[in-house]
């Protein structure tokens, strides 16, 4: 399993929501076609590549089948009907592992089914844990290494797991500041990642009798993050902003502590991910998101004459591999682009044979799709912001003139938006909106002073980079400065609310999804997991105590005398990451002063509406909400 720093994974979790994004001369699709579940996804190999996996729905929810390659049938395993599946993996050749929550809580616990549908059991069905996969350990059939957050709520303990008999041994007992843990190849536990307040460590061990020691020391703003050992399990494959601003793939020596050799680095992006082959004992590729999408640098030749020939297979679509059997010979490929989400192919290596499998939304024609368009504007302050706009289909960027818009900002905020398919992006494009999405100051994966300048900036600098890219719309003639709407998710919910308040004759009505309203309360009442790094996001957002003036003046509901503009807030009732008390004092200030309040909660949702027919509540009140306020 790929490795992340526990900065990345953080930095991910704090609100990671992907963004969303009406006159169109493509057919009006409905509603429906573009929420509703995949016919089929997230599709697995065994081990061996006789049987492949993926979650269709049952009920109305998504589950796991399995299939044998050749054949047509294939097999249930799962009945899952109140929540979708949130992930699984085959553990071995016949036994398979899947993560789900109660009403959205993200309190994870792990199950496993053998591929027949028998044996099903729960793992770590224990009340208010939450379950993490530290590795799978595909050399070692019988067992996986998990963290539990079972002893202390605040960190996670490692613990190895026999997934035919569910038998725990705790691996070592956290001392309070591990926020991440490693294996060698042999499955060995080897490397931790600690954090004391704003200071993050890499701990090592050279076998597991052995206490960690601390090989290096940085303030979280600098990391090196440990992906897999060297073949001999001696150095390491990491990626390290250390002495520099992007992300670089780099061998790192535990013996001297030092970085022995730069593989890889882009001038312009951080590198977000390497791969290794376990077979070969080889590094393969890295990558990054570029503004066109997603990139690779190839170290392993074979590998990349696997992706030139997949590539000419399926006329030249961008693709992923997303699965693998053990003898790395059978592939699951994925091909998507901006239009499609795409399908999954099974290609045979050996054969060069590429088998098409599914596709994850056939009833969508992408023919009937909106472009997403690359753009790039510039801030008040010299800042250059990398952007996508979706235009109605039949509108260009010379064509399209006073279009209704809805402006889009990514959650995150420490997250950001790509290049490709998203089906909120297409709805409201068919609907005949101008989408407007943006990677703000602070959006990942444009090094780290990009990153820095955003540190308490919530509803100032941030929001501007935000305000600007819709000036800089205006000015270009495609806004209609009567009809612009701002829309998002997490951190996209406060920027909509921080819109509405600081901007508010920007906005003619703005929809709140799971956002933050007040940054002491919302700092005061995240998940007990994410008290150890409560510093650094005291550093990153803003000190309660401090910073007190500066997150009064960010935070809209001290400030709702100054909106105008009608809102809808949409929010879950078990949300971990936004709390719902959130939404509530906003709306009820709202309500007080008289201003248009749209209200929706779910009560068996946490951080976004993942149930079916709660998408599709969502979505209708939207467009209903839209129409009324931007639509012609």
């Amino acid at each position: 399993m790929k490795r992340k720093s526990f900065v990345t994974n953080i930095l991910m979790l704090m609100f990671l929501f992907t963004s969303m994004s009406v006159f169109s001369q493509a057919p009006n699709i409905p509603l429906e076609d573009f929420f509703r579940n995949p016919e089929k996804a997230s599709y697995q190999i065994s081990p061996d590549g006789k049987h492949f996996s993926f979650t269709a729905p049952y009920e109305g929810r998504m589950n796991i089948f399995v299939q044998k390659v050749g054949d047509n049938t294939p097999v249930r395993l799962t009945s899952e009907t109140e929540r979708d599946i949130a992930g699984y993996f085959w553990g071995n050749n016949n036994r398979i592992l899947f993560l789900k929550d109660t009403g959205g809580d993200e309190n994870f616990q792990l199950y496993g089914v053998n591929a027949d549908g028998s044996n099903l059991l729960p793992l770590t069905a224990f009340e208010k844990v939450r379950t993490t996969i530290i590795d799978d350990l595909p050399e070692i059939e019988s067992e996986v290494i998990i963290g539990l957050n079972k002893r202390n709520p605040q960190v996670f303990d490692p613990y190895r797991l026999n997934i035919e008999t569910g038998e725990l041994t705790i691996l070592a007992e956290n001392p309070g500041n591990i926020q991440g843990w490693m294996t060698d190849h042999d499955g060995k536990l080897r490397i931790a990642i600690a954090l004391d307040g704003v200071n993050q460590s890499l701990l090592y061990r050279d076998k597991e009798s052995d206490p960690f020691r601390t090989l290096i020391t940085t303030n979280f703003k600098e990391s090196i993050s440990p992906y897999y050992f060297t073949p001999d399990n001696q150095k390491l494959y990491a990626t390290s902003n250390i002495g520099r601003d992007k992300e670089a793939v780099v061998i790192f020596d535990p013996q001297t502590a030092k970085e022995v050799e730069v593989l890889y680095e882009n001038d312009t992006y951080d590198l977000s991910g390497i791969s290794y082959s376990r077979k070969y004992k080889r590094l393969q590729a890295a990558s990054y998101q570029a503004h066109e999408g997603a990139k690779r640098h190839f170290f392993d030749k074979d590998l990349k004459a696997v992706f030139d020939k997949v590539t000419a297979k399926v006329s030249g679509k961008p693709l992923s591999v997303s699965s693998q059997n053990k003898d790395e010979d059978m592939l699951i490929v994925r091909t998507y682009n901006d239009k499609t989400p795409g399908g999954y192919y099974l290609y045979d290596v050996k054969k060069d044979e590429l088998t098409h499998i599914a596709d994850i939304y056939p009833w969508l024609d992408e023919n009937n799709m909106a472009e997403m368009n690359c753009v790039k504007y510039t801030t008040r302050d010299g800042l250059t912001i990398e952007g996508y706009l979706t235009l109605p289909k039949g509108y260009t960027l010379e064509t399209a003139k006073n279009l209704p818009v809805v402006v889009n900002p990514h959650g995150g905020p420490w997250a950001r938006d790509s290049w490709g398919f998203n089906p909120e992006v297409q709805f409201l494009a068919n609907k005949g909106y101008a989408v407007f999405q943006m990677n703000f100051r602070g959006s990942t994966g444009f090094g780290k002073k990009f990153w820095e300048i955003s540190f308490k900036q919530w509803g100032k600098t941030m929001q501007d980079d935000i305000t600007d890219g819709v000036e800089w719309l205006k000015k270009k003639g495609i806004a209609d400065p009567s009809r612009i709407a701002i829309y998002g998710g997490s951190y996209g919910g406060y920027a909509t609310l921080a819109g509405l308040t600081f901007t508010p004759d920007l906005y003619a009505c703005g929809i709140d999804y799971v956002g933050v309203s007040n940054l002491f309360t919302f700092l005061n009442t995240i998940p007990p997991y994410w008290k150890p790094m409560l510093d650094m996001m005291h550093e990153m957002v803003g000190d309660p105590i401090a910073d007190k003036e500066l997150l009064e003046s960010a935070s809209p509901v001290f400030h709702v005398d100054k909106i105008k503009a009608p809102l809808f807030v949409a929010q879950g009732a078990n949300d971990p990451r936004v709390n719902k008390d959130e939404s509530d004092q906003m709306v009820e200030a709202l309500k007080k002063r008289g201003v248009e309040t749209q209200y929706m909660v779910k009560d068996n949702e946490g951080h976004g509406f993942h149930n079916e027919e709660n998408r599709f509540d969502f979505y209708r009140a939207m467009e209903s909400f839209l129409s009324a306020h931007i639509g012609k």
